[in-house]
């Protein structure tokens, strides 16, 4: 399979931020492996001790709600609870990078292998970038310390736009 049938960008936009780890969502990664999310996790589950809690987890209620907030409802639906005609009756499970890893020695199709090595490879790329940020900033800083007081409001504004944007809050009340 090529980078065309997987984009890189497909691939980032699944990698989430939860408990201080890059994680990806079952659904997530079932739908790049073409397989149902129900498989995924059988497999999951059948080899339940190549995935220790470093490697996979459970979302909390509060993580989905806050994930489905943040990225918005119609992205992530909210199957829990769904009944009898089908959806999810459980909390999604997170896949840490290594976790990702794991799962092509369980799911066994040459497409999971290859999605495997795009999603390593955007993971590395995040990484890179990650890296390259924490670079800028230390470099701002010592520029910061050899300056006068006359840059501080350049620096503070080169700062403002290293940071990211805070989360966007539901709106309490009538609109």
């Amino acid at each position: 399979m090529s980078n065309k049938l997987v984009p890189n960008e497909v691939i980032e936009n699944k990698i989430y931020l939860m408990r201080g780890m890059k994680v990806m969502l079952d659904r997530d990664l079932a739908q790049l492996y073409g397989v149902p999310t129900f498989r995924l996790n059988e497999q999951v589950k059948r080899n339940i001790d190549r995935f220790p809690s470093d490697f996979m987890f459970q979302l909390g209620r509060g993580e989905y709600e806050v994930l489905r907030s943040h990225f918005g409802a119609s992205n992530l639906r909210s199957q829990i609870a769904i009944s009898s005609w089908g959806g999810r009756r459980y909390l999604p499970y997170a896949f840490t990078e290594q976790g990702v890893a794991m799962l092509s020695s369980v799911l066994n199709s040459k497409r999971a292998v290859q999605v495997n090595i795009a999603i390593m490879r955007a993971f590395v790329k995040l990484r890179q970038i990650l890296s390259t940020h924490a670079d800028l900033r230390r470099k701002i800083e010592e520029m910061e310390k050899k300056y006068d007081g006359q840059f501080k409001v350049v620096f503070d504004a080169i700062r403002a736009l290293m940071e990211p944007p805070p989360p966007k809050q539901k709106k309490i009340g009538f609109t």
